[in-house]
């Protein structure tokens, strides 16, 4: 027989060092072929399926759900099989592996001493053996009392000591909730951002009536012919990758004590999701004309709800926005996403009274935004004079071109 195959955790980013088991689709002793998806994986918010290097049979599962494991570590082990070895070892009623993983049958087979039957355990052997934490080296201390002479679970039982429950008593009025490989992987990104950068934050408000009057008039024709909604998010994603020119502090990353400037400007969209939030980035947003920024935006809008993102369209992000607004909050103070240096967040349009330069009094449609950044690379003057340019394109450059 071939030697067992171990199934490792591949490398799936440049940064890229752990990632958490979401579900099998395969159980112990089931047939795989090559390329069969065997589990799912989450990281860095984004969920990856693992596919079988080979053709075999599913021998231990070695990892469990919600489980982080490391790029490199074994998750499962798979037998692999040839024609002569798999033809002979069906004729007794067993699957053939090297470790002996016997399949489910209703046929009880003679002695099969040229298959090494002692060697064969059953899937509900190795799942006992995987929960009690007995390692496959220590399979041959156990006493074996089964049929040519095999391992049964009873055999495994007696040779380990009882588990003793260590459950506490809960209290009726609480509830307990595990968190999520998405919400983890969010949780873990906002701790190390949080801890990292020293946050400062300015806020704006932008007098945005004649923005919303525009869309409301074009929205129609707008999705007829470009085959997408006409928003605030996209006319703020445009704004933003112009203003960005004149402030690249902003567009960049820090590494050690160098200020890495992008000239390309990945643009993060904050999607909220079942979970949490993915950020999908739109590539080279500064290149973009309106009509294909409002387009990416619905499309990797849909991908992220339908859980359909690929993880590059995660990777690469260089400044990241966040539409609170669109549940009605007024302003918010986002954190900045690692290893970004700046998240711009919009908040909802609200209709006020305001004075107006030439002192008369007019109801205009307004919008708080805000801008976080990383102190360590700008100073808030600098942030005001992103802001300020910010500002000024949504309320005067507000063409469809």
């Amino acid at each position: 027989m071939r030697e067992p195959i171990k199934i490792n955790l591949p490398k799936l980013g440049e940064s890229i060092v752990s990632a958490t088991v979401v579900q099998w689709f395969k159980n112990i002793g089931d047939k795989v072929d090559l390329d069969e998806p065997l589990l799912e994986v989450s990281t860095d918010k984004i969920n990856s399926e693992i596919p079988s290097p080979e053709a075999g049979i599913l021998q231990a599962i070695l990892v469990q759900p919600n489980q982080e494991v490391q790029v490199g570590e074994t998750l499962a082990i798979l037998s692999g099989i040839g024609a002569v070895e798999s033809a002979a070892i069906a004729s007794c009623g067993f699957a053939p592996n090297s470790e002996g993983i016997e399949l489910k049958t209703q046929v009880t087979p003679p002695a099969c001493p040229a298959t090494g039957m002692e060697d064969f355990l059953s899937p509900s052997v190795m799942r006992l053996l995987q929960e009690r934490g007995l390692k496959l080296e220590e399979i041959d201390r156990i006493p074996r009392t089964g049929q040519g002479g095999r391992l049964t679970k009873k055999d495994v039982e007696d040779y380990l000591p009882p588990v003793k429950s260590l459950a506490l008593p809960q209290r009726d009025d609480t509830e307990r909730v595990k968190m999520s490989s998405l919400r983890k992987a969010i949780a873990d990104n906002m701790v190390r951002s949080f801890y990292e950068a020293p946050h400062a934050s300015l806020v704006t408000e932008v007098d945005v009536t004649r923005l919303v009057k525009l869309i409301q008039d074009q929205k129609s024709s707008f999705l007829q012919k470009q085959g997408a909604k006409l928003s605030i998010t996209a006319f703020a994603a445009r704004a933003m990758a112009r203003a960005l020119h004149a402030f690249p502090l902003l567009n960049a990353s820090l590494e050690g004590d160098t200020i890495v400037m992008k000239k390309f400007v990945n643009l993060g969209i904050a999607v909220s999701v079942e979970q949490g939030v993915m950020v999908p980035v739109i590539r080279s947003c500064q290149r973009l004309s309106l009509s294909d920024i409002a387009r990416q935006i619905a499309e990797m809008a849909e991908k992220a709800r339908t859980n359909r993102l690929e993880v590059n369209e995660t990777r690469e992000g260089t400044i990241t926005m966040t539409n609170f607004g669109m549940t009605g909050t007024m302003i918010g103070i986002p954190i900045i996403r690692f290893p970004e240096v700046a998240i711009v967040g919009l908040g909802a349009i609200s209709k006020k009274v305001v004075a107006l330069p030439d002192d008369s009094i007019a109801i205009r449609s307004m919008m708080w935004i805000s801008l976080t950044f990383d102190h360590r690379v700008l100073d808030g003057l600098y942030g005001c004079g992103f802001l300020g340019e910010l500002k000024k394109l949504l309320e005067e450059n507000i063409s469809l071109d």
